[in-house]
């Protein structure tokens, strides 16, 4: 599974040529207890920062941000009745929605999944 991340907590999650976006386990940790999900239109695009989502939980509402320029393909409907995938399973079937990549180049600022964790946890330590 290839899994790059961008700074606010968001993740592409590339399987066979597809993209998924969602939140990661951190920020969904941070979140607490998820109670709703906004999900995107199919068919709409965003520019690298753009909110496509919002997500709601019991302490807090939080934002999903396009990390690169991209368009949604499909949503995870499941997230309607089940917001819960999100704490759950965040980077597999808590994903918030399928996109198509605009700008491929973008994804080269993405981080990779080691120097993610790294920032984590200076976040943890409070750097």
């Amino acid at each position: 599974m290839n899994i790059l991340y961008e700074k606010t907590h968001e993740y592409l999650r590339e399987e066979d040529g597809n993209y998924f976006l969602g939140i990661s386990a951190y920020a969904a940790e941070q979140l607490g207890d998820i109670t709703f999900v906004e999900l995107p239109e199919v068919g709409k695009r965003f520019k690298k920062g753009e909110v496509v989502a919002v997500i709601e939980s019991v302490k807090a509402v939080g934002e999903c941000y396009a990390p690169v320029d991209l368009e949604i393909t499909a949503v995870n409907n499941e997230l309607k009745t089940k917001p819960e995938l999100i704490n759950q399973n965040p980077t597999g079937m808590g994903y918030i929605c399928q996109v198509n990549v605009i700008e491929p180049n973008q994804l080269e600022q993405l981080m990779k999944a080691e120097e993610y964790e790294k920032m984590c946890e200076s976040l943890e330590k409070g750097h």
